[in-house]
């Protein structure tokens, strides 16, 4: 019997796994870095071990570390999540050799599907060995790992180097392995997928399908399960090849075999040998925990003699830091408030007050709605996220509430390139006109002294307050009068320091008003407060490029130097965050003026990396 599970991860994954453990009276143990220390997932669990590391993104990476750690804290198992070491044979076997029982598929296992390369000769399936024009696209893939790391679409041969290189460095970073394959790039597919659970006395069950389809930088964003849309016969497919992989390589627990979907076939991915971030939509519909499951399983218990039926439809929204208008750039800063209303689940790794820092994955939390259909599920996940309190860093709050919204994917005719046709029109800024003046209006009330409504007996100029939204300065101007305050175009109903009341056109609109410091949240609007008079010597030359995010530059385009010619769109060099490399561009057609960076050198937000002056 299992009494005490180390989680060999960090954040969200191990807040869900501890949450089940606590459930089933089961110890905890939590591993940090340094970066980690007061991470949610180390304050929730029971014991916590500091692992020492070179750098915060090498540290849960220390499968060495993380044994002793278990050993020390009285561990007699670990879990290990998804992502870092949770598909590593080698981890695993170091786990059962320290007398630890290890809540995932056997090593052997692990090692056949770990490698996409061996798991796709193992389903008869050859990678691409040379690279021709007839060929492309083709997709660069990581071989070990997920998440989008280490992938890329490749549509032009002379690009093909490059892109092998940044993947391989990508893949190095976050799993350790920097091996990569070529595939055919199947454009506007379907990602469709399969749970899979095993047990030890060879009962084998494929727990429905999930359409995971609506992706970034070939990271799922939107979930669901069932995969709505397939007709009985691919789905059958589909359940017994993954059934089908399963049993080739006799595994055990929980796993997932993915599929790309196009022309009513189904292509072979890969198998997870592992649990799945999108794993809430499966246990939603049918009524289990499958973290449960994986414990019961290492447990050595068998699946239940009735397998669990399928009930309703259930969608999850990954919620990121991140901005989608500004190529998925990761956000960093301190989540002031995170709070995400209705009858929805809410899994995360993060609470009121944290930080969001540059070194790992941006994922804030995950949104769960499950409804007995596809349509109501859709509305309450989609009315939850709208109505969240989330203050802090830019998030895709905005983009997942309109994806889900869209009528292409409301009519489930969605697939993996639905953000290459509709991103601009799914990230046009939308602010609410009325947020600067209900900022304003707030900030009045809460500055106005107990008794002083801040009147005055003659008329006076009125008070005005600017404010940045959605890249671009506002104005809101406003009188304090005898009978309270006043505005033009509208009749202020009411108004404290964090909920102002306007009557607009014979409508009362309700603004929720959050303030911490400089910035400001009006219901899902943010704004920034600027100073009364501007910093004049706060400018940059026109042109500049800024760091957005802290990170380190990595790589400067080959022969790039001050003086040159560079056309807009032009890689110009490259920053690593959060374990991805992001490509930075020349903004327009001209000449390259300053380039003050060089490649290994760490930069902070807003630090100056590039000028580019127009050719006129």
């Amino acid at each position: 019997m299992i009494t005490s599970v180390l989680v060999a991860n960090r954040g969200e994954i191990a807040c869900r796994v501890f949450r089940t453990c606590h459930d089933l009276g089961i110890r905890t143990v939590a591993v940090h870095s340094d970066a980690d220390a007061n991470a949610l997932h180390a304050r929730v669990a029971d014991v916590s071990v500091r692992l020492p590391g070179e750098t915060p993104a090498d540290t849960y990476l220390r499968g060495d570390l993380i044994v002793k750690a278990a050993v020390a804290a009285g561990a007699d198992a670990v879990h290990p999540g998804y992502g870092f070491l949770s598909e590593n044979a080698a981890f695993a076997r170091a786990v059962q050799d320290a007398g630890l029982a290890w809540i995932g598929p056997p090593p052997s296992a692990i090692e056949a599907m770990a490698s996409k390369t061996r798991a796709k000769q193992l389903m008869d399936i050859r990678p691409l060995t040379e690279v021709t024009e007839a060929d492309l696209p083709v997709l660069v893939k990581a071989a070990a790992g997920g998440g989008g790391r280490g992938m890329r679409v490749v549509r032009h041969l002379a690009d093909l180097d490059a892109e092998l290189a940044a993947a391989r460095a990508e893949a190095a970073s976050a799993f350790g392995d920097g091996e990569v394959f070529v595939e055919p790039y199947v454009e506007n597919g379907r990602h469709v997928e399969v749970q899979i659970l095993a047990d030890t006395h060879g009962t084998i069950r494929a727990l429905g399908t999930r359409d995971c389809s609506l992706q970034r930088r070939h990271q799922k964003v939107i979930e669901e399960a069932p995969a709505p849309g397939l007709s009985a016969a691919l789905d059958e497919e589909v359940r017994a090849l993954a059934v089908r992989a399963a049993r080739a390589v006799d595994y055990v627990g929980a796993g997932t075999v993915e599929f790309l979907v196009a022309g009513g076939h189904a292509h072979f991915l890969e198998m997870n040998t592992r649990l799945q971030v999108e794993h809430p939509v499966t246990e939603a519909v049918f009524g289990i925990d499958l973290v449960a499951e994986q414990i019961r399983i290492a447990e050595g218990h068998p699946l239940a003699a009735e397998p669990p039926r399928a009930r309703g439809h259930a969608i999850e929204a990954r919620l990121y830091a991140e901005d989608p208008a500004r190529d998925w750039s990761p956000q960093t800063g301190t989540l002031h408030r995170l709070s995400v209303p209705g009858p929805v689940r809410l899994d995360t790794g993060y609470t009121d007050g944290d930080d969001i820092g540059v070194h790992y994955d941006p994922m804030l939390a995950k949104v769960v709605a499950h409804a007995p259909t596809r349509a109501e599920a859709l509305r309450r996940l989609a009315t939850a996220l709208e109505r969240a309190e989330i203050h802090g860093p830019v998030t895709n709050r905005d983009l997942l509430v309109r994806s889900l919204r869209h009528p292409e994917f409301t009519a489930a005719r969605m697939d993996t390139g639905f953000y290459d046709r509709h991103l601009p029109g799914l990230t046009e800024p939308r602010p609410d006109p009325h947020a600067p003046l209900a900022a304003a209006l707030a900030d009045a009330r809460a500055r106005s002294r107990p008794g002083f409504g801040g009147w005055r007996n003659v008329p006076s100029q009125p008070q005005t307050k600017r404010y940045l939204m959605a890249g671009e300065e506002h104005e809101a101007r406003y009188r304090h009068t005898r009978e309270g305050l006043e505005a033009d175009g509208v009749r202020v109903v009411h108004a404290d320091s964090g909920l102002v009341i306007l009557d607009v056109d014979g409508v009362q609109r309700k603004y929720e008003v959050a303030r911490y410091g400089d910035h400001v949240y009006v219901n899902t609007t943010a704004l920034t407060a600027l100073p009364r008079f501007p910093d004049p010597t706060a400018q940059h030359a026109p042109g500049s490029l800024l760091a957005p995010m802290p990170g380190t530059v990595v790589r400067v385009a080959d022969g790039l130097t001050a003086g040159v010619p560079v056309k807009a769109g032009e890689p110009l060099l490259w920053l690593e965050a959060m374990k991805m490399q992001h490509k930075v561009t020349a903004p327009v057609t001209g000449t390259l003026t300053a380039l003050p960076v060089t490649p290994g050198q760490q930069v902070e937000p807003g630090s100056l990396l590039a000028v580019v002056t127009e050719t006129s």
